[in-house]
């Protein structure tokens, strides 16, 4: 008699090839953290603060976030032509070739030439590795994927807040592109791009290695493929002007560039980006220990947040809260509430904000509607960065603390946002996002929502007409009576 065959557990062990991928991919993030804590470093050094103009802070610390900007805003057509790996690789062309600049320049222009290149380089970085991870990785385990992103940002932030913050950390930059271009030739591409350029076979040997059980394979692979080619009927090419031509899109467009824009408005770039100079200002402390406080603390709680995000993980309670805790530090500026801050946003709004961001687009505008997203974040992230300086530096406004009460009220008004607008999707499947935004529900019903079927949209066999998923819905009297009594 044959013995039984083994149970096989469906746990984090059991994806570990996936999972393994994926940390490579959020490593990509280690850069954009580098150069926050650098440039954050450099501004408070001694003779910096007396013979910096605002104006050249502001280029400095700017022009990598403008980079981004433009780098991000361009992800939906690049992402034609380049699959997910090949953007990273550009990215670490891009990488090396602007330290290389910023390392050997000795001239202003060329350290502003260097610090956009940079910008182009990490708007790929961010914008495709975030795909990637949202793609590859199993529903239950994105938001661990997102956290381990943020993780390796914060980790590059407390490697650039060094009293030696320019030469050593611009070297140690190089390890990391080295590390992403050696080892994303043994991972393979997104399984759902692949699906999009109509290389299914690729696709499939690609969900083999990201997936523990072979034979669940074509059936995940089928669902995907299904949901990809209902969304080419409805439109047979992805432009730009999809995002805002149709309401559902429209609507998925707006909460995902909403979502991701919660980062700039919480003020954390002013804080990053500038936390040690401000602490050098108000001879608070020593200001390099402070900003490595800061950091360290960050890393912690982004860590500890890791260890919860998969259990628990409701993306609209961490966020409203997050907002909430990050406006009320705002209003009291000293170091002690500083780190709070830093608590409620590393924990709460950063990882979140991004998670959101990637899980509101459909699949076939996801690149288009995901960069857009991004770059708005850059381009809030940049306007803090460009404008700070007229606030906080001596020789302008002189604001000191007192800039947080901007961000105060910013903070409040994105927790009310996320109340009212900010749908819950944990543990959803994108075929199962895209059933509950064709069905038109409001963002208080996405949680207790029971999906019907993975289709995107029916089709009447005797009429040959095409039947939306909002009236197999709200026709079909058990899933009215479901959505109905489940309220977030």
């Amino acid at each position: 008699m044959a013995s039984p065959a083994p149970v096989r557990k469906d746990n984090i062990g059991a994806h570990w090839k996936c999972l393994a991928a994926c940390t490579l991919m959020s490593m990509c993030t280690f850069q954009y953290g580098v150069d926050f804590g650098i440039i954050g470093g450099l501004q408070a050094m001694k003779g910096f603060l007396q013979n910096i103009s605002p104006g050249r802070q502001q280029l400095i610390s700017s022009l990598m976030i403008l980079g981004a900007f433009i780098a991000s805003s361009a992800a939906g057509p690049i992402a034609l032509y380049l699959s997910r790996r090949w953007s990273i690789w550009s990215a670490c062309l891009l990488c090396i070739v602007a330290n290389v600049i910023m390392m050997t320049t000795d001239k202003i222009g060329g350290l502003y030439a260097g610090r956009l290149l940079i910008g182009l380089a990490n708007g790929l970085f961010m914008t495709f590795a975030q795909l990637y991870l949202q793609e590859c990785a199993p529903a239950k385990y994105r938001g661990l994927t997102i956290a381990a992103f943020q993780t390796w940002t914060s980790l590059g932030s407390l490697v650039g807040t060094t009293k030696k913050a320019y030469i050593i950390p611009l070297g140690i930059v190089y390890v990391i592109p080295g590390i992403l271009s050696i080892g994303m030739l043994f991972i393979p591409e997104s399984p759902r791009w692949l699906l999009q350029m109509d290389r299914e076979d690729d696709a499939r040997k690609a969900l083999k290695w990201l997936r523990p059980f072979p034979e669940l394979v074509d059936a995940e692979l089928a669902e995907m493929k299904a949901a990809i080619d209902a969304e080419k009927l409805l439109s047979v090419n992805s432009e730009i002007i999809d995002l805002w031509r149709n309401p559902i899109d429209r609507r998925r467009t707006l909460l995902g560039v909403g979502a991701v824009t919660l980062q700039a408005a919480s003020g954390a770039m002013y804080m990053i980006s500038y936390g040690t100079y401000f602490f050098q200002m108000a001879n608070v402390g020593s200001p390099f220990m402070n900003s490595c406080i800061l950091t360290t603390v960050g890393v912690v709680i982004i860590i500890i947040n890791s260890c919860i995000i998969t259990k628990w993980g409701r993306r609209r309670v961490f966020l409203i809260n997050g907002m909430l805790i990050c406006g009320l530090c705002q209003l009291i500026a000293i170091v002690g509430v500083s780190v709070l801050y830093i608590m409620g946003y590393n924990c709460m709004v950063s990882s979140y904000a991004w998670l959101c961001g990637g899980e509101f687009p459909s699949q076939r505008l996801r690149s288009y509607t995901f960069g857009l997203a991004a770059s708005v974040g850059f381009f809030g992230a940049w306007l803090t960065t460009f404008t700070a300086p007229y606030f906080i530096n001596p020789d302008a406004l002189n604001w000191g603390p007192k800039y947080g009460y901007i961000w105060a009220p910013s903070c409040v008004i994105g927790a009310i946002w996320t109340y009212f607008y900010l749908p819950e999707v944990k543990n959803r499947t994108f075929e199962e996002i895209d059933e509950m935004f064709m069905a038109k529900l409001p963002a208080r019903k996405f949680r207790g929502y029971k999906c019907v079927g993975p289709a995107v949209f029916a089709v009447d066999e005797k009429e040959g007409a095409r039947v939306s998923i909002e009236e197999v819905v709200w026709t079909n009297p058990h899933a009215v009576a479901e959505t109905m009594m489940n309220v977030d």
